[in-house]
């Protein structure tokens, strides 16, 4: 088996005398979708957060590519290869939508000619090439979560963190989104992804970690922890269990 791309290990996560995360530890194989599930309040996007450089960890540590990135911050990890998306999408609301994925193209193509080349690209690979001269506030919220993942995909990462970008979308946008995702894959892209929508998350991910309050309580594959009484507690409740 190859080195894992992402090692977490023993991670907790404090705030104050609130514990967010609590000794959560796993690993990220190259080249998998692995889904991040859990009710809410169970820990899930502090998780990102510390991953992604938005939180040190109180204690344990991230590894990525055997490097231990702990506590680096967001736009260090993004020169490593990562890239995220946030769930309440912010677009740059008063540039356009080609223009949010040049900034992001910066990163790696410092000539603004060679960024507007890149951000193309993206568009064209993202299905928002026809909408690169419209203001980003007037997209959809489809639109939005696509450019979302854009400007994550302009940052060229090796490791994308999703963090809700189907939820909220209509069935026929939200198949556009998977479809894109696993696109992404056959890129050789690895991807730890966020989803309440079961279907989604189930269906696309190779192998899933479920955290409640703060803790990892399964982990493996999707029909193996959907049949895990821990997990049916958490989500339906002790009499569903």
């Amino acid at each position: 088996m190859p080195e894992p791309i992402l090692k977490v290990d023993s991670v907790t996560k404090c705030f104050g005398g609130l514990t967010a995360v609590n000794n959560v530890s796993f690993q990220v194989q190259p080249g998998e979708i692995v889904g991040l599930l859990g009710p809410n309040g169970a820990g899930k996007t502090t998780l990102f957060n510390v991953i992604s450089g938005y939180y040190a960890p109180t204690s344990g540590s991230i590894t990525f590519k055997g490097q231990d990135i702990s506590g680096k911050q967001p736009y260090t990890l993004a020169t490593h290869g990562i890239g995220r998306t946030f769930q309440v999408v912010k677009p740059f609301a008063g540039l356009s939508v080609l223009e949010n994925v040049v900034i992001a193209s910066f990163l790696r193509y410092p000539k603004r000619a060679d960024a507007e080349r890149h951000a193309w690209q993206i568009l064209e690979s993202t299905g928002l090439a026809d909408r690169a001269n419209l203001s980003a506030a007037s997209l959809t919220l489809a639109g939005r979560k696509r450019l979302e993942i854009g400007k994550a995909l302009a940052l060229e990462p090796s490791f994308l963190l999703l963090d809700e970008v189907v939820a909220g979308l209509n069935p026929t946008e939200a198949d556009r989104t998977v479809e894109l995702i696993l696109q992404l894959k056959q890129q050789g892209m690895t991807i730890l992804i966020v989803e309440h929508i079961m279907r989604v998350i189930m269906n696309i991910s190779d192998r899933l970690v479920v955290l409640n309050f703060g803790e990892k309580i399964a982990e493996g594959a999707a029909a193996e922890v959907a049949k895990n009484p821990l997990v049916i507690e958490a989500y339906l409740g002790e009499a569903a269990a």
